[in-house]
């Protein structure tokens, strides 16, 4: 059959407009899909669409920081606790319901807490304590208040120095590390303010303020106004100079540690206890001297004095957790409203630095030294190679808690 000229031409018209609708379609759909694949929304702040995107990484709040196995771990509990002061001021119910998820299944009825062993004295331990101690405020559940009381006992039992600082671990004879204050104290004077009471509330907030007194005494180097990562009073370690007992270097995360215990446990003492005072002419001392080690980025180094070093990097752990204390600490009155100045420059260094967004809206945290250490086995020796060589990784929970935090107090 014969086709004329307009026959033809009607006929690749109809073609192309069949051509067009189905890419349009096409295209319609694409969009439609790229909506729903937008997990995270990039109109929330950065403190929940940070908290939204560990959710998404780690569905299972169990195995945060990037577990196999369920655990009752401090990176959970410093995640988690940053999700509760998110959620104390813009309710997700997702959040609220993660939270309560691990509590719910790492703690059983009898209060016994799933991994969780009392005879290792591991001071790491006693930070998910922060996450029972904020549910139970919410809703009293007896197994919660019976796991704090087996946290409570353990630190009533911890092995300690010959003045009374607790052993990091129990595998950790003799040694006192930055990192201990932060995951045992501010749990403990929530336990003493709450659930003790006369002579034995105060004996409690003693220890607590004794254990500040003696990193100030030991850790904290004069010249600098720095502290170094680890203390070891029988100066037995291979990583511990043979006449002081330090380690060899100031590691920032192990110094953010520190930092974020100071700024912390001053709201959670008694007003009229004297070592609110003390630990504020602390936590004044110790920002003096981080806000000297600041980098023109706004950001820290991984070992803070050395930054020409070859090997050293900008890490974003560290960074995060000074942020946070010095904006806390400048919002709480306790330090002078000048440093606000560097924290705002640490937070914008954070993001323009450490910060990246996916397709998807999921907030990355990069350039996170992955863990670190002293001693052990394989043993770590402390030393600057032994810090710029660990792994760096993105998403380390050790980071992106403090980032969350930091947004809270910067109101990001």
């Amino acid at each position: 059959m014969k086709m004329n000229i307009k026959t033809i031409v009607g006929f690749l018209l109809l073609m192309i407009t069949f051509y067009n609708c189905k890419s349009d379609k096409k295209k319609q759909e694409a969009t439609a899909e790229t909506e729903v694949e937008k997990v995270v929304p990039e109109d929330l702040k950065w403190s929940e669409r940070m908290a939204l995107s560990e959710i998404h990484r780690f569905p299972d709040p169990t195995l945060l920081d990037f577990r196999t196995k369920p655990g009752w771990s401090y990176t959970n509990g410093l995640v988690l606790q940053a999700m509760g002061r998110i959620q104390e001021k813009t309710p997700h119910e997702k959040l609220a319901n993660y939270i309560y998820e691990y509590a719910d299944r790492m703690v059983n009825q009898d209060g016994s807490i799933e991994t969780y062993k009392i005879s290792n004295y591991n001071l790491d331990m006693i930070k998910s304590g922060d996450v029972l101690f904020y549910l139970n405020q919410k809703k009293e559940e007896p197994r919660f208040k019976m796991a704090m009381d087996t946290l409570h006992q353990q630190l009533v039992d911890q092995p300690t120095v010959s003045e009374g600082g607790y052993w990091h671990k129990k595998r950790y004879p003799y040694q006192m590390w930055l990192d201990g204050v932060y995951m045992a104290e501010p749990f403990h004077a929530k336990y003493a303010t709450q659930f003790m009471e006369g002579e034995d509330a105060k004996k409690t907030l003693d220890k607590i303020v004794l254990q500040f007194d003696l990193i100030e005494k030991y850790n904290r180097d004069p010249e600098t106004g720095l502290y170094y990562h680890g203390w070891d009073e029988s100066k037995e370690q291979r990583w511990a100079n043979n006449e002081t007992g330090l380690s060899q270097h100031f590691w920032s995360r192990g110094m953010g540690w520190y930092g974020m215990a100071l700024v912390d446990i001053i709201e959670l003492l008694p007003e009229d206890h004297p070592g609110r005072e003390k630990i504020k002419g602390y936590l004044n001392r110790y920002a003096e001297a981080i806000v000297k080690y600041q980098d023109a980025t706004g950001t820290w180094y991984q070992v803070l004095d050395l930054p020409e070093r070859e090997g050293n990097y900008l890490e974003a752990t560290g960074t995060c957790m000074f942020t946070y204390t010095l904006a806390k600490g400048v919002n709480k009155g306790y330090l002078p409203e000048t440093f606000m100045e560097n924290a705002k420059k640490g937070y914008e260094g954070i993001l323009t630095e450490f910060i990246s967004v996916e397709d998807n809206g999921v907030v990355n945290l990069n350039k996170c030294c992955g863990v670190a250490g002293l001693g052990g086995d394989p043993y770590r020796d402390g030393s600057f190679d032994y810090y710029v060589n660990e792994i760096i990784r993105s998403n380390d929970p050790k980071g992106t808690g403090p980032f969350m935090m930091a947004s809270l107090e910067m109101g990001k």
